[in-house]
């Protein structure tokens, strides 16, 4: 595995990391997700720029794409939730209530 693979992998992994162990803010969630979504924008440019290939080279721009709506949907839950709880911290959400 050469340094940049393990560099994108592991920023990949502690995003995960992240999401999996530190939820207790919906926006440190939020945080953790565009870290993830950004590593792999990341290294999916650089594979497309290594492989040469011009059928590949729409697949980055679509992943910017998908996660630009998905940091927008999270952004209007984080203000829907903070609205009608008054907090983002997420044990305060609960499906019950709803």
């Amino acid at each position: 595995m050469t340094p940049v693979h393990f560099a994108f992998s592991s920023t990949f992994m502690l995003g995960l990391a992240g999401l999996a162990f530190h939820r207790y803010h919906l926006l440190s969630a939020l945080l953790c997700l565009e870290g993830m979504m950004l590593s792999l924008f990341v290294a999916l440019s650089l594979w497309t720029l290594q492989l040469d290939a011009t059928s590949f080279s729409a697949s980055p721009m679509l992943l910017l794409a998908f996660s630009a709506c998905e940091a927008s949907a999270g952004l209007a839950l984080l203000v829907a939730t903070a609205r009608t709880h008054g907090t983002d911290r997420l044990q305060s959400l609960n499906l019950l209530q709803c």
